[in-house]
């Protein structure tokens, strides 16, 4: 125990936050915690215990109070996010990176400031900072392009690139844009909305608009990347697994001076003909131990959408796992 029990005075939304009748409030989440003693009294919590134990209440609450100074809309699965994100941090890793894990990256057309969510998600971020080439792997709802465009906005508007290039393969094998009817901007637009989407947040529809119209934006189908070569570019290559090994190493070998390249893919969604042919499968035994070239790994628990999306990629997870483990014992 530590010499004195600490008090926090809670703000009114905080303290609707840590006290309310929801099962899965934050006072429930700190009591979960081990050494501790933990009292509420109308709006002040008082904890006693150890002092690491402590460090982690303390960090959560300041968390929890920044979000609130920024406006922002906290539901019960962000301070369960943040609660599992601080404690799986604690024992790892020293308070600076406690500190740092939230920190902001951007803001968006609207005002609202864009941060890491998770220690995973912070590290996909250090990792397209300080490499050439990243590969983010993970399910729905991690965050993968989103961040992705976010770096990609922030290299541009701090002038580090001139130009953004965004890419996917618009037709899951084939890329057989010649059936579809319209222009080529026509053809794929459906296929690249969520890049869409993630760019408009950032700057805004008429600022995007702007950009495609002058070439700093611009949306590049995988099929017309071959014979290019893009200099001071910051690349997205979204739905990566759904790439064959040539057309990986053709868009990798695009990189010209002053580029940066993110390429994200979810593995348990793969739509070619022959799931086998992804590249996402063997990108990392080929370019594992490549220089600037980091892969990344997001997981259930990076997942920033509705809480039950978790659930739901843990659930299926599980059932691939059992489906494994029967056709090994069939065979």
């Amino acid at each position: 125990m530590t010499n004195s029990p600490i008090s926090f005075n809670l703000s009114e939304e905080l303290s609707r936050l840590m006290f309310s009748s929801n099962s899965e409030n934050g006072l429930t989440l700190i009591r979960s915690i081990p050494e501790l003693s933990v009292k509420a009294r109308g709006n002040t919590l008082t904890i006693d215990g150890s002092l690491d134990k402590i460090k982690v209440v303390k960090q959560f609450i300041k968390v929890l109070n920044s979000r609130i100074e920024h406006r922002e809309e906290l539901e019960y699965a962000d301070v369960r996010r943040v609660f599992r994100q601080l404690s799986n941090l604690s024992n790892a890793q020293a308070d600076s990176d406690r500190e740092s894990v939230f920190s902001d990256i951007l803001a968006t057309h609207s005002g609202r400031t864009v941060k890491a969510k998770t220690a995973n998600q912070k590290f996909y971020i250090n990792s397209i900072e300080k490499n050439t080439i990243t590969i983010a792997r993970g399910p729905a709802g991690t965050g993968k392009t989103y961040l992705a465009a976010a770096m990609a906005v922030k290299a541009l508007k701090e002038k580090k690139i001139s130009r953004i290039i965004l890419s996917r393969p618009v037709i899951e094998a084939g890329e057989n844009l010649g059936y579809l009817p319209g222009d080529l901007k026509e053809k794929v637009d459906p296929h690249f909305r969520p890049l869409y989407d993630s760019l408009q947040d950032f700057i805004g529809l008429s600022k995007f608009e702007q950009f495609v119209r002058q070439g700093i934006i611009e949306i590049t189908p995988l099929a017309y990347m071959r014979g290019r070569t893009f200099n001071e570019s910051f690349v997205v290559l979204d739905e990566a697994q759904n790439t064959t090994l040539a057309q990986m190493r053709m868009i990798l070998t695009r990189l010209g001076y002053g580029a940066k390249m993110v390429i994200t893919g979810d593995q348990t969604q793969i739509d070619l003909p022959n799931p086998m042919d992804s590249s996402l499968l063997v990108l990392h035994e080929i370019l594992g131990k490549v220089e600037s070239v980091k892969f990344v790994d997001l997981t259930s628990e990076d997942v920033v959408r509705h809480d039950v999306v978790r659930r739901i990629i843990n659930a299926f997870d599980e059932y691939n796992s059992r489906e494994r483990i029967n056709n090994n014992e069939r065979y």
